[in-house]
């Protein structure tokens, strides 16, 4: 019978006893969450364009990441036979690379103002991407499953993919957005583009109101 693999994404180990390493275990997982508890439920219930391509551009580095690895095939830390991650490869860490694209994609669209609500106070709402960013860096390294070369060579691309994926998005293909919209796709399922409302969620309140009350005025 060939060897059990566990899926290297959710399959985070730390030392029986060590809280700080249960607790960036957790943090090892926040790709995770971001991409199920965050994009999935985003399309579900939201359908905007311009997150939509914000994922896109994640699963464009993912590969690129899987394509560096296989490519330069370099070995992860000896602590990687009590981890059970020997037979995949370690430059550049995927995790890394996920989260600083994360951060600064998330960075660049706060900065030009394209929120659900009115970023009054930008500093603080860029606080929480970048500080779990760099707690992911910390964490892959502190539970053996990265070496720091390793680590801040997927901080780098990350940055540098999330930066040119922005600039793709709302330089080359913003132009696309309203063919989109009115493309057989966007009315199925109402895709959206609503980057150029300041407050979208002040909109949609503002807008849910006056439409019950033009209900309440015909029922009356």
């Amino acid at each position: 019978m060939a060897p059990h693999k566990a899926v290297t994404l959710t399959h985070v180990r730390y030392q029986k006893g060590d809280h700080l390493g249960y607790f960036l275990a957790w943090v090892s997982l926040v790709p995770v969450f971001i991409s199920l508890g965050g994009f999935v439920s985003h399309f579900l219930f939201r359908r905007e364009l311009q997150t939509m391509f914000f994922a896109i551009g994640l699963l464009i580095s993912q590969f690129i990441n899987e394509i560096i690895k296989t490519t330069v095939q370099q070995a992860r830390p000896e602590t990687c036979a009590l981890l059970d991650v020997c037979d995949s490869h370690g430059w550049p860490s995927s995790h890394c690379q996920y989260m600083f694209f994360f951060a600064v994609y998330f960075t660049l669209v706060t900065c030009k103002g394209i929120a659900l609500w009115e970023v009054r106070t930008r500093v603080s709402s860029l606080l929480l991407p970048w500080s779990l960013a760099v707690l992911t860096m910390y964490s892959r390294v502190y539970l053996g499953y990265h070496t720091v070369a390793q680590v801040f060579a997927g901080a780098i691309l990350g940055i540098f993919l999330g930066a040119g994926w922005f600039w793709v998005v709302n330089s080359v293909l913003y132009c696309y957005f309203p063919v989109i919209e009115e493309s057989k796709f966007g009315r199925t399922f109402y895709v959206k583009d609503t980057s150029h409302i300041k407050n979208v969620f002040k909109f949609e309140y503002d807008n849910a109101r006056a439409a019950r009350n033009i209900v309440d005025s015909k029922s009356n």
